[in-house]
C-alpha cells in the first residue's frame, strides 16, 4: 500500500514540474496528514500529502482560496489532485510562531500580529467572512466533540454518567446563539501560525491547518490562541490581549462575549483531553499525553464562570480535581 502511495506521489510531481525535486521531510500531524518540502533550483514548495478516505483536500484548498481572497497569508496552491489527496502548496517557511518564540521572539508582538488577524477577520460582515455554503458550528458538532472526553479519557464512565455529561453542556450551549456568526478557523494557535515578517501588518502572520473551519462565534479563535494547549501565556499578556480584541468591537456584548469565550474553552478543552487520550490509546502517538495536565488546569479554570455551573457540577461529582 505504501508502495503504491509513494509511486502516485511520484506521478503527481512530475505531472506538475516538480519531478526533479529534492524531497525532506517537513512535518507530520496529529491527522493522517504529512508535509514535505520540494527543492529544486532556487524553488521550493510543499507537499501535502492527505490519503483519502480519512483525509479531503478540498476543505483546505477551498478555505485557503477564501482567505487568500481576504488578503490573508493562506499559501498558494500550485497543484492539486483531489482524489489522490495531494496537494502543491507556496512554501511559507519554517518560522512557526512557536519557533520564533523559542528562539527569543517577541511575544507580544506576535501575539499582537495574531489578535490583529482576527479582528480584521471578524470586523467584516458574514456574508464576506464566511464562505457560501460553510456548515456551521452547532450544537450538535460542539456536543460529539465534548463527547471526546468520556469516550477516550474516562471510558468506565457508565450510560447515566454520560447522559448526565451531555445534558449539562445542552444547559450552556445555547448561550452562543447571541453570538455574531463569522469565520471560525478551529485550530488557531501558535504551532498553526507562521512568521512572515517581510509582509505587512496581518498578512505578516501566515495562516496553516485551517481544513476543519466552520462558520460560529468569533470567540473560538481568541480563546483557542490564548488558551493554547501546548503553551502558557503569561496572565498579564492573555488580559492585555483580551482587552485588545474588545476595543476593536466597541458595539459588542462584553458580558455574552465573555460566557462565549469560557463556554467555548471549557468545551475546547474537553476536546482536546479527548482527542490527545485518543492519539495514544487508538493511533499509538503518546507524545501529545504531556500536555493534558495544563488542558485540565485550563478546562477547571473556565469552569469558574457561573454560566457553566451545570458542567462544573458534573465534573466535581464525576471527576473531581484531584483525579483530573
Amino acid at each position: 500500500m505504501q508502495r503504491e502511495r509513494d509511486l502516485a506521489i511520484t506521478s503527481f510531481l512530475s505531472d506538475h514540474g516538480w519531478g526533479p525535486a529534492r524531497r525532506s521531510n517537513l512535518a507530520d500531524d496529529a491527522s493522517f496528514r504529512r508535509y514535505e518540502r520540494l527543492t529544486m533550483d532556487e524553488r521550493t514548495a510543499v507537499l501535502m500529502d492527505a490519503p483519502p478516505p480519512q483525509e479531503d483536500v478540498r476543505p483546505f484548498r477551498q478555505i485557503a482560496g477564501h482567505l487568500r481572497a481576504l488578503g490573508l497569508s493562506a499559501p498558494d496552491i500550485y497543484a492539486a489532485d483531489d482524489a489522490r489527496g495531494f496537494l502543491l502548496l507556496e512554501d511559507l517557511g519554517d518560522d512557526t510562531f512557536t519557533r520564533v518564540l523559542a528562539q527569543g521572539g517577541d511575544e507580544t508582538l506576535l501575539y499582537e500580529n495574531a489578535v490583529d488577524v482576527l479582528i480584521d477577520l471578524h470586523r467584516r460582515p458574514p456574508e464576506e467572512a464566511i464562505p457560501p455554503g460553510l456548515a456551521a458550528y452547532d450544537e450538535a458538532r460542539l456536543m460529539d466533540e465534548a463527547n471526546l472526553l468520556p469516550q477516550w479519557a474516562c471510558p468506565t464512565l457508565d450510560d447515566a454518567a454520560r447522559t448526565a455529561y451531555e445534558a449539562a453542556w445542552r444547559e450552556v450551549f445555547p448561550l452562543l446563539n447571541a453570538q455574531p456568526r463569522t469565520l471560525v478557523l478551529r485550530d488557531y494557535h501558535v504551532d498553526n501560525l507562521l512568521w512572515l515578517p517581510d509582509r505587512a501588518h496581518v498578512r505578516a502572520c501566515g495562516l496553516l491547518d485551517f481544513q476543519d473551519a466552520l462558520a460560529g462565534p468569533g470567540a473560538y479563535d481568541l480563546m483557542s490562541l490564548l488558551e493554547d494547549a501546548r503553551r502558557d501565556l503569561g496572565g498579564g499578556l492573555k488580559v492585555a490581549l483580551l482587552a485588545r480584541y474588545i476595543a476593536a468591537f466597541p458595539q459588542m456584548d462584553r458580558a455574552g462575549f465573555e460566557a462565549a469565550f469560557d463556554i467555548l474553552a471549557a468545551q475546547r478543552h474537553a476536546k482536546v483531553i479527548g482527542i490527545f487520550s485518543r492519539l495514544d490509546v487508538r493511533d499509538g502517538k503518546p507524545g501529545y499525553l504531556g500536555h493534558i495536565p495544563r488542558v485540565w488546569k485550563l478546562l477547571g479554570k473556565s469552569l469558574e464562570n457561573p454560566v457553566l455551573n451545570s458542567v462544573k457540577k458534573w465534573f466535581d461529582r464525576h471527576i473531581p480535581v484531584g483525579e483530573r
